[in-house]
């Protein structure tokens, strides 16, 4: 292939060709596919490559993998839940079984977002649905400080991409080649554990200040709450349940959640419409076009570090370090905790996460242990400072000055970063599950 006998300088003058427009563009604010494509154009008419390399790059890797079709049907899925009211029926039902507690609106934010998890697999649908119906609760009647209440729900949202089904999950599979089943069953001890690390914070934030419990339900009532959320509850189970006993793959459960999605908000609730569902359909295509257009662009970089050897110099770099596992994923974790300041997840899922792969193999880590760990430091990225994307969503959807819930956000970052040097430190509390069904 043209360009893959140019000497040193010629290689490096690519490189930096990319690293450039990559700057660039970030500086002068554009789209985050715009900029990845551009970068790889650079680089490859910099060494001197065929252009035609980005349509041969892009479209034989992406109609090689076919697990990118969970993708849409997972989106379809949330935005379905969204319009068919389903994240109100669950507040009601966290509301009757946690809203007693010291700081109840809070604990009730956290829980709804860990049983949405289970359906949306998207930290910003989880945001901009239920998260949204918790901050106005929580300012409402929990009498919570106008930025609390975003960052309480910002960092409940960072659950969804954990507790399975999950898309981030689904892409690192497709990079990493590890099993989705074992993903998503690695999942959910990890996903459960954040739900309680958030409800302690909020339970000594809440007797710090004072903040009241919810209105109680009374017990004769709770019942009957429960009652009406139960058909909401029963996706996560047909979902889980059939990828597990083997009835459908992870991949076909997108399909099955979307369509499941579809039959409780159209037939059992009758909240979905056929106008509703062309406006649904048009959001989830537009979502989709966004997300594949920005895996696409991936593709293009990652060929670029292919071409130069990064990976390999990085496996010898670690090689020449003598790291053991346990020191290159504290080195991982430092690394992306720092990028997370400044970078999306999608781009260190995307860009970065090849680049490790090489020495993740090379030092015989777990790639289910390996993609839950990275996955949970991409999560904690969307609430720091200063480019957390949820952080910014929530203050674009409520109106909350930005730096009303900076303020607030630290509790959590510190409640989740603990969580996450516990998981580094115990590989075994994320494998449990999947040996268990017979994972290796």
């Amino acid at each position: 292939m043209e360009g893959r006998g140019q000497p040193d300088s010629a290689m490096t003058a690519g490189l930096y060709a990319l690293v450039g427009a990559m700057l660039l563009g970030a500086l002068m604010r554009l789209p985050l596919a715009l900029v990845m494509f551009g970068a790889g154009t650079a680089y490859l008419f910099v060494t001197r490559q065929d252009i035609g390399l980005l349509v041969g790059q892009v479209m034989g890797q992406m109609t090689a993998m076919y697990v990118l079709v969970a993708i849409p049907m997972f989106i379809l899925a949330a935005n379905i839940m969204n319009a068919a009211s389903i994240s109100d029926r669950l507040w009601a039902a966290a509301s009757a079984l946690v809203g007693r507690l010291r700081g109840g609106m809070g604990h009730v934010t956290v829980l709804v977002s860990m049983i949405f998890s289970s359906m949306s697999g998207s930290a910003i649908t989880d945001a901009a649905g239920p998260g949204l119906v918790a901050v106005r609760m929580m300012r409402e009647s929990g009498k919570y400080p106008a930025g609390l209440a975003c960052a309480i729900a910002a960092a409940a949202a960072t659950i969804a991409p954990i507790i399975p089904p999950s898309i981030p999950l689904v892409i690192y599979a497709l990079i990493s080649g590890a099993s989705i089943g074992a993903l998503f069953l690695a999942g959910l001890v990890p996903g459960v554990l954040m739900g309680l690390a958030l409800m302690v914070a909020i339970w000594l934030i809440a007797r710090r200040r004072g903040l009241p419990a919810a209105e109680n339900v009374p017990v004769a009532q709770v019942p009957g709450v429960l009652f009406r959320a139960t058909p909401s509850l029963t996706l996560p189970v047909v979902l889980l349940g059939g990828i597990w006993s083997g009835v459908f793959s992870p991949t076909e459960s997108a399909a099955v959640a979307a369509l499941w999605a579809l039959v409780l908000g159209a037939v059992l609730y009758r909240q979905i419409k056929l106008s509703t569902l062309r406006t649904i359909w048009a959001e989830s295509s537009r979502q989709t076009a966004t997300t594949m257009v920005l895996i696409a662009s991936a593709f293009i970089l990652n060929y670029a570090i292919t071409n130069e050897k990064l990976a390999a110099s990085l496996v010898a770099l670690i090689a020449d370090w003598q790291l053991t596992q346990m020191q290159f994923m504290l080195v991982v974790n430092l690394f992306f905790l720092v990028l997370g300041c400044f970078l999306d997840g999608s781009v260190m899922m995307l860009v970065f996460v090849p680049l490790l792969m090489p020495a993740v193999r090379a030092l015989g880590i777990d790639l289910t242990y390996f993609g839950i760990v990275v996955t949970l430091n991409f999560m904690i990225g969307l609430i720091t400072p200063p480019y957390g994307l949820l952080l910014f969503v929530m203050s674009s959807l409520t109106r909350v000055p930005l730096m009303q819930i900076i303020r607030e956000v630290w509790p959590f970052v510190l409640a989740l970063g603990s969580l996450l040097l516990i998981l580094t430190w115990f590989p075994q509390i994320i494998l449990f599950l999947p040996r268990a069904f017979g994972y290796q």
